[in-house]
């Protein structure tokens, strides 16, 4: 059950769907659910939730169904971060986020929501970025839809992101600043092109030895494989990547972490940053780079 105790002036009064909407971030399409969900209450008394108004002190209260066709399922899960509103995971090379109609079982999603059940709680999965299946570290989750749109809407969740290449890029920081298409007829790959989606990454050598290079990159969209698409643009592909052309001499997955996460929380506006070591396999190479 999720509740709001209303905050106007004194002697105000402001529609239901205009007080969700405009203060506690409800999207449109989140009210209609709240509105037919049959659970909507105002000082614990069911409510017409289109035609009531609100008054400062009031306590809104509603449940929504959850639709979920993905199998809770206990797992191991590195939590990092939780609260009431968001959970961060460190998510381990090979697991898939969501699951696939070839791949139900086994992926973050099941795992969530397995620690959800254990707990007794009723919640969906609620992811607010993507990872690949490869690629390891934070994954920012928020436990309610309403905590999703926000995060989305508000738009301050900075990813950082560390990666293993060959060679070094020159220059040794700067933007890259090339649109990501799809790569037809593949349905998986992509490709810079002129007429793809607006897609800018930034980086910074962190460390090289001009055989291998360290980078750390920040997202400032978010297109599909994009690091590992303008990487290879660059003809620098992460290390492991042979679906973009890198080697997998000394690693067999693309050498993507998701190492920093800091964002400004929905509900208490406090911003923070959230950090994940490298991996192993990231570190060996490094040393035997040295």
């Amino acid at each position: 059950m999720t509740e709001h105790i209303v905050s106007l002036a004194d002697g105000a009064e402001c529609p239901a769907k205009a007080y969700l909407m405009r203060a506690c971030g409800i999207s449109s399409g989140l009210w209609k659910r709240i509105k037919h969900s049959g659970t909507f209450t105002v000082n614990g008394v069911p409510a017409i939730a289109a035609r009531t108004m609100l008054h400062t002190g009031d306590i809104v209260s509603y449940e929504l169904p959850i639709v979920s066709s993905i199998t809770p399922e206990r797992l191991p899960l590195a939590i990092v971060y939780e609260d009431d509103d968001l959970l961060i995971i460190d998510k381990p090379a090979g697991q898939l986020v969501h699951p696939t109609t070839k791949e139900a079982h086994g992926t973050v999603a099941n795992a969530v929501l397995g620690l959800y059940a254990a707990r007794g709680k009723r919640l969906d999965f609620h992811p607010c970025h993507r990872l690949d299946r490869n690629t390891t570290g934070l994954l920012l989750i928020a436990k309610h839809p309403e905590v999703q749109y926000q995060m989305a809407k508000q738009g301050t969740l900075t990813r950082e992101y560390l990666a293993l290449i060959e060679g070094a890029l020159t220059p040794p920081i700067g933007m890259i600043d090339a649109p990501i298409a799809r790569a037809l007829p593949s349905i998986i790959l992509r490709r810079v092109s002129p007429d793809g989606k607006p897609a800018r990454t930034h980086y910074r050598t962190e460390w090289t030895n001009t055989r291998h290079s360290l980078l750390r990159l920040r997202l400032e969209t978010g297109r599909t494989h994009q690091i590992r698409v303008h990487l290879a643009h660059l003809g620098h592909p992460l290390l492991g990547d042979d679906l973009y052309g890198g080697s997998t001499e000394r690693m067999t997955r693309h050498a993507l972490h998701s190492a920093r996460l800091t964002l400004t929380h929905p509900r208490t506006r406090e911003c923070f940053t959230i950090a994940s070591p490298l991996p192993d396999d990231m570190v060996r190479i490094l040393s035997l780079s040295a």
